[in-house]
This record gives C-alpha cells, structure tokens and sequence, in this order.
C-alpha cells in the first residue's frame, strides 16, 4: 500500500474565502452567522445563515462560464484553484503530470438546488410553455463539480461524486485515500462543495424542524453541546484537499501538510434522519478508522466532531467517542467548528478536515463558541474547546461527519514524518 500525503488545501467558507482567512477566522473563534442576503427570508421560521460573502465569482471565472455554473460548482472550481496552487501545481508542474493518473473525487450531498429552483419558479410564473435553461440539467446535477474541476486541469484519472448526505466530502477524501494507496493514481483533486442556502433549503430543513431558529440572536445560534441548542446553523462553500502518493510529491519537491493515514465507513442503519440513540454507528465508524490508519486511541490528540447543535446528535456523538476512547477521552480535544462556519452539508468533511491539518500545522485546536449552558447530560470532564482557541501540539486528528440515511465517515490524519 503506498503512503499519501496533503500537498494542497483550498476553502471557500462562511468565515474566510481562503485558507489564510479560514485560519484566522478559526483561531479568533468568530461566528459567520448573519441574516440571510442571496434572498427574501422574512417569510421564513429560520432568517439567518452562515453566507459565503465578500467573494467575486467572476474575479476567478470568466462571466460567461460563471452564468452556465451553479454556485455550489463555482465553489469547487475556486477552492480547487486554491489547493492547486498552494501544491505547487503551475504550469510546468502540471505539464510534467501523467494526467491519466491524476483525478477528481468530489462530494455534495445537494448539488445545484439553486438552479433547480430558479428553474422550476421561472417554469411556474411563465405561461405554462415548457422553456427550460440548457444548461440546467449540467448546472445542477451533484457529480458535475468533479467533471469541471477535471476539464480544468486535464486529469483524466479516477472522476466521480460521492453523494451520502452531510458524509459526501469525507466519504470522498476516503475514496481519494484508496485511489492513491492502491496504486492506481498519484494524485487526486478531493473535497466537497454546497450551497444549499435557498429557499428550498431553508424552508425544507425549517419543515423537518432541524434549524435553528434564534433569528434575534443568530451570532450565537450555532451553539453544539449547550443545553439551550435548538437545531444546525446552514451553511455554504467548498473545500478542496490535493491528496498525492508520497514518492511522487516528494520527487518534485512539495510542501507536505500532513499524511492521510486511515478512514472509516459504516452505517447506523435505525432512522432516516435521527442518529442511532448510543451513537453506535458513529463508534464503529471510528473504530473502523483507527483499524485502518493502525492507530491506537492514544495516538489521536483531537477530534473535530459532527457537532451540529442538535439536541439528539450531539449527545449521540460523545456518547459514542466516550465508548471507544475510555479514558483517553478525557486526554483529548474535542471541538465542533460547525460553532463558526455552520452546516456545510456534503462540504463539511472537506472543510472540517482543513481545520485540522490547519490545527495540527499551527498548534492550535479550533474552538467551539457560543457555550454559555452546560448539558447535564455530558460529562463536564472532557474538554470541548469551549469559547477560545486553545495552544496544542496536534500529532493526529480524526474528523467525523454522519449523514440523513445513517451514513457515517471518519477521516484520519497525522503529522508527517518520514
């Protein structure tokens, strides 16, 4: 099996629209919280989001593409050429790859819900004529961010999406991860992108009673393990991850972020939507990880968890690390940077991930903000980075996320070493 490592990171989020803004967003601990902007959300239970702001789209794509793109591909597309660049990938290095062994493994759990909704609004306030976008069907589907990122550069490797909900970016990382170590890629393009901030969204995950729906507060509304949480803050971006076989990066010369070294897939198998009560999926799926990575517990410093704020799931969540770390678990961070950045859905293994290579680079462990009521029912004894970012060396870090269908992915990473 061959080792990979990261030599690239890309992100679009709702605290920063590059990696050098993420970070600093992170370690200040700041909420990308606000009302909502890209509509009219004044009808609505929810009227907040974590938005992707401050970003000119067409200062990275050319206009005429940017209007056949959905904004969840216009994501992927920019948070690629982030991570791309970061790798050393210019033109001479590109033009050095075997491009038939270079791919795209990228996840969304929505794709281009937007499209389909302009589409469908536009059909139904016409005059009943069938006109529709040609571009809409292109626009929208959830694989297409991998097929653009690949047109781009010219990979013609291993290309496809990973759809599985709130999982999709980690099951691609994992994906990745095999491409790479079986021997059949050397590079590959991976992460997740959405941006599910739309009226569907909004009013779909209102309906099933998932937001929160703190419209006077909103700054604080994302508040993962406090008593007084009341449901996941959305929200929208990418994050773009340049997993490379380690002879091949160390042959010209890149930067090593950090070693991917194990990765985990399971199933709750009990509910559509609510986690298994005991967490039991989420600590197989752990377990899983650490098997693979050949770590024992001890090895692993943090955990950025799922930790959507809600009033099952969190619980779930610990309860199941407690289960599988023991005692350890009081040895360990623990934080939940969905405090920050919001439910990036199918994007938010990509950009959790990110934190902790970040993390494990710069000796910091992401806080979880907005903590002002402890939960009786968690034990007080571990440490969930409350409120400030705290200084740690990060040897190894493990990034869950769990999705609507029971799906669970675990993500493994150490400091590299040779």
């Amino acid at each position: 099996m061959k080792r990979v490592v990261v030599t690239g990171i890309g992100a679009i989020t709702p605290i920063g629209n590059t990696v050098q803004e993420y970070l600093d967003g992170l370690q200040a601990g700041r909420s990308g919280a606000n009302l909502i902007t890209l509509f009219d959300a004044t009808a609505f239970k929810t009227q907040f989001a974590c938005e992707v702001s401050n970003l000119n789209i067409t200062d990275h794509i050319e206009r005429r593409e940017a209007r056949r793109l959905d904004r969840y591909a216009q994501f992927a597309i920019i948070s690629a050429k982030e991570a791309m660049e970061s790798a050393g990938f210019d033109s001479e290095e590109l033009s050095k790859l075997d491009l038939d062994r270079a791919g795209v493994i990228w996840g969304s759990g929505i794709g281009g819900m937007k499209t389909l909704e302009e589409e469908i609004e536009d059909f139904t306030n016409g005059n009943g004529t069938p006109r529709y976008n040609p571009f809409m069907i292109p626009k929208m589907i959830s694989d297409i961010a991998a097929g653009h990122i690949s047109i781009q550069y010219g990979f013609r490797g291993v290309n496809y999406a990973t759809v599985s909900a709130c999982a999709s970016s980690s099951h691609a990382l994992n994906n990745a991860f095999d491409a790479i170590r079986l021997g059949r890629n050397d590079i590959v393009i991976s992460g997740g992108s959405e941006a599910a901030v739309t009226k569907v969204g909004i009013g779909g995950f209102n309906a099933m009673k998932a937001l929160s729906t703190r419209n006077d507060d909103f700054l604080t509304a994302s508040r993962p393990f406090d008593k007084d949480r009341d449901g996941f803050v959305l929200g929208e971006g990418a994050g773009a991850i340049i997993l490379e076989e380690l002879e091949h990066a160390k042959k010209r010369g890149a930067n090593i972020f950090a070693e991917i070294v194990g990765g985990g897939a399971t199933a709750d198998a009990h509910h559509i939507t609510a986690p298994h009560p005991e967490g039991l999926g989420a600590a197989n799926v752990m377990r899983l990880a650490l098997e693979d990575a050949k770590m024992s517990i001890s090895d692993i410093d943090y955990i950025n968890v799922h930790g959507t704020s809600t009033p099952l799931g969190d619980i779930a969540e610990i309860r199941a690390i407690q289960h599988v770390f023991g005692d350890h678990a009081y040895e360990l961070n623990i934080s939940s940077t969905k405090s920050m950045t919001g439910h990036l859905l199918g994007a938010a293994g990509a950009i959790e991930t990110i934190a902790g290579i970040l993390a494990l680079n710069h000796n910091f462990v992401p806080p979880t903000i907005n903590h002002f009521t402890d939960d009786p029912d968690l034990d007080s004894r571990l440490n969930l980075t409350f409120n400030e970012a705290q200084e740690r060396k990060i040897n190894a870090f493990l990034s869950n996320t769990f999705g609507f269908g029971g799906h669970n992915a675990s993500v493994v990473m150490k400091r590299f070493e040779e």
